[in-house]
């Protein structure tokens, strides 16, 4: 694992230009290329045309530049969630599930590199570690509070010995696999529109009790 700098550097005299957007930017486009795990803090550096002391200012780590990828990612996806999570006409239930889950499917199709390095990485390091259970635990929540509300107030599906929590968790971490595995051009879900009916399907079926509902 690559030794985190021990303090920040002083503040670099360059920073007439935006050094950290550059230094993100740089880090964005080397993902298209290369495997998180196979960068270091030099090429970084050299992709972005900064000095060591710039960079350092900015980031304790290569990690902590992922970590800030992964929430601009990550507030993109609650953006795109909204739809459902507001929605309150039962003839928009399977309309409004399909186009978070679609939405969901292009952000990670846009940001598949940077994705792909948190899903593969966050267990190499204590803080990715953190991040992305708060990342995921933030999706959790408010689906869990979308099941307990369309159960109290439509009757949904949810059974009474069904912990809402549990399912919210349950279709959370099964959208970043099935994403995933979609980035990574496994069949069936490297086709879009596949992996869109299927979590649909799975979706309605869990909060509603058949698909079409």
């Amino acid at each position: 694992m690559e030794a985190r700098a021990g303090r920040r550097a002083p503040r670099p005299k360059d920073d007439d230009r935006d050094l950290r957007e550059v230094i993100l930017t740089a880090t964005r486009r080397l993902l298209d290329e290369r495997r998180f795990d196979e960068l270091s803090v030099a090429d970084i550096l050299a992709a972005a045309q900064v000095a060591r002391g710039s960079f350092y200012f900015y980031f304790a780590s290569k990690h902590e530049v992922l970590a800030e990828l992964v929430r601009r990612a990550i507030a993109r996806g609650h953006e795109v969630a909204q739809p459902w999570l507001t929605h309150d006409e039962p003839d928009q239930r399977r309309a409004s599930v399909r186009h978070g889950i679609s939405q969901g499917a292009r952000l990670w199709r846009e940001e598949a590199p940077v994705l792909r390095a948190i899903v593969e990485n966050w267990r190499t390091d204590p803080e990715l570690t953190a991040l992305w259970h708060d990342q995921m635990a933030s999706f959790t929540a408010v689906t869990t509070e979308r099941i307990t509300t369309e159960h109290v107030t439509t009757g949904g599906a949810t059974a009474p010995d069904v912990d809402p929590a549990a399912l919210g968790a349950a279709l959370t971490w099964l959208g970043e696999r099935l994403y995933y595995l979609a980035t990574l051009d496994v069949a069936p879900f490297n086709d879009e529109d596949t992996l869109i009916e299927v979590l649909t399907h799975i979706w309605m079926t869990s909060l509603y009790g058949e698909p079409g509902a």
